[in-house]
């Protein structure tokens, strides 16, 4: 390089423009500056990265342990009722309800949709007192349905078509009531596992603090190097890497996590209105309400980790505040204050 080049790279250099910028500063003010901009830098991006986090972990816990699992027992008791009154016409059809035992199978289905009304009552905060009453009034249809009577064939068609209508009655019937409910506790699913715009505003501050908290840095190394002759600052140094881990490894975490709950929340869309289509058998639909909830699982499962980012991203956003200021503050207190 000539001395020609050198010397217009001297003057027109990032670095040379950025000391005449700062020209007009006291190196110990430009030093206290540095130190009150980035602390408020890092109190801004730590605050926003952990309300950021914690946040996409509470959505992720919340649909694994409350809202998923309620709209699938939701869909499991109603595909069980179904079930229960498919059963029942098979051994009217071919006259075994008087065989000893036959009945097994419908009870065994009232009594899984019983249990999967029991299991939702705890993790849904709709009123399922209707409901069990409408699923219990069914029940002793299908048992009085099925009992012996004198006039064996009148009695049992009018209890069976009772608890028919109990079944698929319009609006008020406990298959509708059940889709109802499915189709509200869906939309909370929904709800819970979108990010609004509270949430991305939060992550654009976050992003946006640390890329300026990085900038800072720099430009408080170049200050200890250009004026004060000093090596690199290890504490600097280490916020400033700290502060690219902040920006990438969360945000990634995060939005991996983010990308499962909208498919976790796909598959629960599927549960919902894809066993409603005329023509699946109950039977059928219970296999493809199964088999996506073990997708569910599954994702949820596979996201489990977002515990230890969360974790992560708290301490060091505590040690994102504390190293500038330690760094800066101890050349402060050792050339200047002291």
């Amino acid at each position: 390089m000539t001395a020609g080049r050198a010397a217009s790279w001297y003057r027109f250099s990032p670095a040379a423009f950025w000391r005449r910028r700062l020209s007009p500063w006291r190196t110990r003010r430009l030093l206290e500056v540095h130190l009150v901009v980035l602390f408020l830098l890092t109190a801004v991006a730590s605050t926003a990265l952990f309300l950021s986090c914690r946040q996409v972990q509470h959505s992720a816990e919340a649909l694994a342990s409350r809202e998923a699992p309620a709209v699938q027992g939701l869909a499991a008791t109603r595909l069980a009722a179904l079930r229960a009154d498919q059963e029942v016409s098979a051994l009217v059809d071919m006259d075994l309800i008087d065989v000893t035992g036959s009945g097994e199978a419908y009870r065994s289905q009232l009594s899984a949709a019983d249990q999967g009304l029991s299991r939702i009552a705890d993790r849904t905060d709709q009123d399922l007192g209707t409901v069990k009453g409408l699923l219990a009034t069914y029940s002793d249809s299908l048992g009085l349905g099925t009992s012996p009577y004198p006039d064996q064939s009148l009695m049992r068609k009018q209890k069976l078509q009772e608890a028919e209508s109990l079944l698929t009655r319009e609006s008020v019937g406990l298959v509708p009531r059940l889709e109802a409910l499915q189709g509200v506790q869906l939309k909370h699913a929904e709800a819970t596992a979108t990010m609004g715009q509270w949430q991305r505003g939060g992550w654009w501050l976050a992003e946006l603090s640390l890329a300026l908290v990085g900038l800072t840095l720099l430009s408080a190394l170049f200050v200890l190097r250009d004026r004060c002759g000093r090596d690199w600052n290890p504490y600097l140094l280490a916020a400033f890497v700290l502060t690219v881990l902040l920006a990438v490894f969360p945000l990634t975490a995060m939005s991996s996590t983010q990308d499962a709950l909208g498919g976790a929340v796909k598959d629960l869309r599927q549960i919902t209105y894809v066993p409603r289509q005329s023509g699946t058998e109950p039977a059928d639909a219970q296999q493809y309400v199964t088999k996506k909830s073990e997708q569910v699982r599954q994702k949820m499962t596979d996201d489990a980790w977002t515990a230890p980012v969360y974790q992560g991203a708290f301490v060091g956003s505590l040690l994102a505040v504390v190293l500038p200021a330690l760094g800066l503050g101890l050349r402060l207190d050792n050339d200047y204050w002291r």
